[in-house]
């Protein structure tokens, strides 16, 4: 009798359709052969079943994919190197990081590990930070795959210790210390922070005074507040740190010194022989962390330490023997920010290495999401959670991320590349204000995900042998060394807001702001009232749709929040103007990143050479524009950039977009090529069979 009852209401319901209007069923009927997995409205046996939602899905048509192809594309033209860093680790299971390891254990592991890369597999990362940085980078992502922290210290030592002495320092620095940084002879550290001063470089308080009676400079730290602290290898492997401090002069002015600025100085710190801490220095272990506690990191508080005048490192500011300053450049800000735009490695270094991270992540994630299965129609098999709708809006949309960070982290090591060999001014501001923009961005979307990737695990997720937990915890600080991330942010609209008045000026402006130059008076017009309710898919995933709708919305927050500025500074200052505009200037520098982020994804779709990929790419990069405008669209509903009904479409196939973008979700994360011993999580292995059974066996059943 139920059966015949619903058989008798769907024959009500078809009798009385004819009273809906044939245009609106016309509408209808479009939208769902468009927007829907599972054809027509009309075709459906029950559009109001879930479970029907569910089991068609999958049936949904399949974009073919070659992973091996997919995975050449994506590893690129350093894959040869990362390959010899998993085969090296992988031939060596004792240099692999145990489960449960104390923090001095994992210490000394981390320096095994490292010392084992250079010397015994002859992998020279320093080599690589002169000749070919994006190879240098490669490694790093590679190494940070194998563990975190290894991948920390090798970047303390490399890109940050042995970076400022290439970067900061001349052929007398170079000739001296390149040998035995690289094959690990002479570790080291780069001491910036101070434990009262951060992200305020400018404001540290450690001072370095030339004494000329004996041609040397003397380090002091004044007050507790100026200890150098979270120092990488300080507190057991470092012999010698890169310190940065104020350069004092002795004059005859009314205060008795000059301060020439912040500059950076060689100072040892270990007896080479002994290893025991020279005198004058004292170094203490800042214990353990939330992560990277392979890291041994230290506090240093310097007592009238004397170092050779020779120890300055001297690239942008020299002091000759009778106590005389030469700078090519004339202010120290102008020294300042030179120091510092050399030293934007570290964050290009992040941000690749942060989306290396997100790929684990992900992987894990959407493997286990494939094997596990649970619930589904009655008497019938159950589905793999993959297959639920909340499912992949946690997870493709992280996916397509994933993919986008790639191609725009890729580009940004290109472009630190260019700017090295060329040392081209307008290059160097340009990477300066990407690396922080895309550091800030990928590192904050990564420690999100993290947890979205944990919980989309469920209990399986929470154990330790699947590492969501150590990749959180080692993670998290990305967010914050080499730049806090809210500070960085700050920087990238600084950079804008000063294009816009360029801009308005007739300046030239960087490449990355090109699109303000061309096209920000049709940006800021009023929306077209009739492109503004387009609503075809062909219209919604075509790539100037997209990247229009990017760029307008970063336009109209450029704009007004220069007005803003302007208006609040009459009565607040520069200072409480910018206060009470932060969070319009954070918006608005994210706006921008995901831009940049867009506009390299779409050309890496189009210039690729294979169709299959080309079109798994672009499936991928749709489901980035259209997630990231639907999870702002009040803002483009606001301005009526973007009408009701083509809202709703976009929604709509930003879910159709998750759907097949599920059914190729193995092939995606396979292309990565992140072998099993570097995943190491048990339910994130290729082989499903094997999952459960690797699992218990780890955890000792």
């Amino acid at each position: 009798m139920a059966k015949r009852a619903d058989h008798d209401h769907g024959k009500q319901q078809e009798e009385e359709s004819p009273i809906i209007p044939a245009t609106t069923l016309r509408r209808i009927e479009r939208l769902s052969f468009h927007l829907s997995p599972l054809g027509p409205v009309s075709n459906r046996a029950d559009p109001g079943s879930e479970i029907q939602l569910l089991n068609c899905a999958g049936k949904a048509k399949k974009i073919a994919v070659n992973k091996d192809e997919l995975s050449r594309i994506m590893r690129g033209r350093h894959r040869d190197v990362q390959q010899k860093v998993f085969d090296y680790f992988k031939s060596r299971p004792e240099l692999q990081t145990p489960i449960e390891i104390s923090k001095d254990e994992h210490r000394e592991l981390c320096y095994r590990q490292l010392v084992g890369l250079v010397r015994e597999a002859n992998i020279r990362p320093f080599k690589y930070v002169v000749e070919d940085p994006s190879k240098y980078f490669a490694i790093a992502e590679a190494v940070g795959s194998v563990d975190m922290s290894l991948g920390i210290k090798m970047g303390v030592q490399y890109s940050l210790w042995g970076g400022s002495v290439l970067n900061l320092g001349t052929k007398k620095h170079w000739d001296k210390y390149f040998d035995r940084i690289d094959n690990m002879e002479y570790t080291g550290c780069f001491a910036m922070t101070e434990l009262h001063h951060g992200s305020n470089v400018q404001g540290i308080q450690t001072v370095a005074t030339f004494d000329p009676v004996t041609d040397e400079f003397v380090i002091d730290t004044p007050n507790d507040g100026a200890i150098k602290w979270w120092i990488g290898n300080a507190a057991v492997h470092g012999k010698f740190a890169s310190v940065f401090a104020k350069l004092m002069l002795p004059t005859h002015d009314a205060k008795g010194v000059s301060d020439m600025g912040v500059h950076a100085f060689i100072v040892p710190i270990r007896d080479l022989m002994t290893h025991e801490t020279l005198p004058g220095v004292e170094i203490n272990d800042c214990g353990h962390k939330v992560g990277l506690n392979g890291v041994d990191n230290g506090a240093l508080r310097f007592r009238s330490v004397r170092i050779p005048r020779e120890n300055l490192l001297n690239r942008f500011g020299d002091v000759s023997r009778d106590g005389k300053y030469t700078s090519s450049l004339p202010t120290i800000s102008k020294r300042f920010g030179a120091t510092l735009g050399e030293l934007v490695g570290g964050r290009v270094g992040l941000a690749y290495s942060s989306n290396g991270v997100l790929k684990i992540a992900t992987t894990i994630a959407i493997r286990y999401s494939l094997l596990r299965q649970q619930f589904g129609p009655p008497k019938q098999p159950e589905i793999s959670i993959i297959d639920y709708q909340s499912h992949q809006h946690k997870l493709m949309p992280m996916l397509a991320s994933t993919y986008a960070f790639h191609f725009a982290t890729l580009h940004l090591v290109d472009k630190y590349a260019e700017m090295k060999k060329t040392h081209d001014e307008d290059l160097v501001g340009d990477v300066h204000a990407l690396s922080a923009g895309l550091k800030a961005y990928v590192t904050s979307y990564t420690a999100k995900s993290l947890s979205i990737c944990r919980e989309s695990c469920g209990g399986h997720g929470y154990a330790a042998v699947n590492r969501f937990g150590s990749l959180r915890n080692d993670h998290d600080i990305f967010q914050t060394f080499e730049g806090d991330n809210t500070v960085l942010l700050q920087q990238v609209a600084i950079d804008l807001l000063k294009q816009y008045k360029e801009k308005f000026q007739g300046g030239s402006l960087a490449v990355t702001w090109n699109y303000l130059k061309e096209s920000m008076n049709t940006y800021l017009a009023q929306p077209n009232p009739v492109t503004s309710r387009w609503e075809g898919e062909d219209h919604l995933r075509d790539p100037n749709f997209q990247l229009d709708a990017f760029r307008y919305r970063t336009s109209r927050l450029l704009q007004s929040v220069a007005a803003r500025l302007q208006k609040h500074s009459k009565n607040l200052g520069g200072f409480g103007a910018w206060n009470r505009c932060l969070n319009h200037l954070l918006t608005l520098a994210e706006s921008h990143i995901e831009s940049v982020i867009l506009e390299r994804f779409i050309e890496a779709v189009k210039s690729c050479p294979d169709e299959g990929s080309r079109n798994a790419l672009k499936l991928v990069c749709d489901l980035y524009a259209l997630d990231r405008i639907w999870n702002d669209i009040g803002t483009y509903r606001n301005v009526d950039y973007v009408a009701p009904n083509k809202a709703k479409a976009i929604h709509k196939l930003t879910v159709y977009l998750s759907f097949q973008v599920r059914n190729i979700a193995k092939e995606l994360v396979d292309a990565f090529d992140l072998p099993d011993f570097v995943i190491r999580a048990p339910i994130g292995l290729q082989t499903a069979d094997e999952a459960y059974s690797q699992y218990t066996q780890l955890v000792g059943f």
